[in-house]
């Protein structure tokens, strides 16, 4: 195999749920339709890395900073959803399933990965309830894992005192389960049925 396609298909194989086989499969699919696809995906991974920043305020991913979530009028400023990663924001926006804004924490607490309560945008995020106008409701969008309940229930502590209703996704998530591979009809019930956080 040449040189450029076997780094291509290196490069593919470390996109998440795909090996070397799989790769080896999308690079020839491409190679295949260089006109139709290769070159347009080329163009828009090229625009894409040239303008997406993560947004100033929520830290989700836009072209613009503030993101088109924080500048929206029709969003209500008095909720925000805290989530871990832009991959759970995204996966709440899909059906369009919170009328607020976002916070996104950047992660989750994790001992065995080295990730601390100082590595989490939870100072900003207080800022933000505590801003003017304040927040009058907190949602904890968190994975129903270890660490996800972990870093809600230490977010929750963080924000005692500032006056917001704090709640917390239902469990109707699933234990162990992920918000970016749910369906919106979970997700959906997940948010109608969350509830205030116990400390």
């Amino acid at each position: 195999m040449d040189d450029a396609l076997q780094q291509l298909t290196a490069l593919v194989a470390r996109l998440p749920g795909l090996g070397p086989r799989s790769a080896r499969r999308v690079v020839l699919h491409l190679m295949k339709n260089r006109e139709t696809l290769m070159q347009p995906l080329a163009a828009a991974l090229e625009r894409v890395g040239a303008e997406l920043s993560h947004c100033g305020i929520c830290g989700n991913l836009d072209t613009r900073n503030p993101c088109r979530i924080c500048t929206d009028p029709k969003r209500d400023p008095s909720s925000l959803c805290v989530v871990a990663d832009v991959a759970d924001l995204w996966a709440l926006e899909r059906g369009r399933l919170f009328p607020g804004r976002y916070h996104v924490l950047g992660g989750t607490l994790s001992a065995f990965d080295g990730v601390g309560p100082d590595d989490l945008s939870i100072g900003a995020l207080k800022a933000r309830v505590l801003g003017d106008p304040p927040v009058a409701e907190v949602v904890l969008a968190m994975n129903a894992t270890l660490e996800g309940q972990t870093t809600a229930h230490f977010v929750a502590e963080a924000l005692e005192g500032t006056g917001a209703r704090i709640t917390q996704l239902a469990h109707g998530v699933p234990v162990g389960g992920e918000l970016d591979y749910l369906d919106e009809g979970t997700l959906a019930q997940a948010l109608r049925l969350r509830r205030p956080v116990q400390s």
